[in-house]
């Protein structure tokens, strides 16, 4: 398919610079795929649309306070650093705009420089001295990775508003956005619904994100991330599939982790790895029946796996809608339900 298939007319002030408040209250556009129709809801009204029984599956990963300023020595230069990946013993990918060599060092401040290792077109790694772990650095210095269309600093407001209630496992460089609906009530209201909540985790990276730059969408490679979907899960998967209720992903990170653990029969197993897997129209799923998710930026491998599960037609209508009603859009922005 090409790539321009996945464009649409937006209103960049439809943008959402920070969460609805209660984070329950977000809009939420409801896609029936069975006869193509659209209804306006709202995120708290979650338990009306899901029948007792269905299984929520959420990404419990945690975002890291991955973004820090650094300067280059010894030209005092300022750099953005993007703290991506922890590769042990010190050593981080990064991501940084600008011309470095190995053995250049930036001085991040506290006490922390970071020592460029290895730069190439494809990463660049770093080595990171501190008198505290990289980790731990981070949590006291580092600040919240909002995505750049969110055109303000981040702020210590943001450290709560950016991070879902299920967020547990640190190593995101962004949110999983669908989660960031979610609050206590609305959790207590769907277990009164009898509907099962379970985890997995699939670490935000470069994958997500990484733009598509190629014609023909079939020719971008995704960049892989890290991904476990545990022994409970897949338990719970094959309790709700017994008695014939729904799969419903909560967010794209849960459909690729899903989709990576499924077998060519359908059958869910245990996994611990990485998944590179790109979702476009014409995917067989096997493990997701349903799925909450953002609104997304066009041009995106996120847009691309949103159409493989609705149509693109349908999805595109969705969207046209969504643009109309003003519905807010990206990662503080409202939600759509496809059943």
């Amino acid at each position: 398919m090409q790539l321009s298939a996945f464009d649409f007319p937006f209103d960049a002030s439809l943008i959402a610079t920070q969460p609805s408040l209660p984070r329950d209250h977000a809009r939420l556009l409801v896609l029936q795929r069975g006869d193509r129709s659209l209804a306006h809801r709202r995120v708290d009204e979650l338990p009306e649309l899901l029948h007792p029984g269905d299984l929520l599956v959420v990404n419990n990963t945690k975002v890291m306070a991955a973004r820090v300023t650094g300067r280059k020595r010894p030209s005092g230069a300022e750099v953005e650093i993007l703290f991506v990946k922890d590769l042990g013993d010190a050593m981080w990918e990064v991501l940084i705009k600008g011309t470095f060599r190995p053995g250049q060092i930036l001085e991040m401040g506290a006490a922390a420089v970071a020592v460029v290792v290895e730069r190439n077109a494809n990463r660049t790694t770093v080595r990171v001295e501190s008198p505290i772990p990289v980790s731990e650095w981070l949590q006291q210095h580092g600040r919240m990775p909002l995505p750049p269309y969110i055109k303000r600093a981040p702020t210590n407001q943001d450290r709560a508003w950016y991070q879902t209630m299920f967020a547990q496992h640190e190593g995101a460089i962004a949110a999983p956005t669908a989660g960031l609906h979610f609050t206590s009530d609305l959790l207590d209201r769907l277990r009164q619904r009898e509907v099962e909540l379970r985890a997995v985790t699939l670490h935000v990276g470069v994958g997500t994100f990484k733009p598509v730059t190629v014609d023909q969408i079939e020719d971008h490679r995704m960049a892989a991330e890290w991904v476990e979907v545990g022994v409970e899960t897949v338990r719970a998967i094959e309790q709700t599939r017994a008695t014939g209720r729904r799969i419903v992903a909560v967010g794209t990170t849960v459909v690729r982790a899903l989709e990576t653990a499924a077998r060519a029969d359908g059958q869910i197993r245990p996994y611990q790895g990485e998944t590179d897997m790109f979702m476009t129209p014409g995917f067989p799923f096997k493990a997701v029946d349903a799925l909450l998710t953002n609104f997304h930026l066009p041009r995106t491998t996120l847009l691309m796996l949103v159409s493989a599960l609705a149509g693109t037609e349908f999805l595109r209508q969705a969207y046209a809608e969504a643009v109309r009603q003003r519905y807010r859009f990206y990662s503080y922005g409202d939600a759509m339900l496809i059943l």
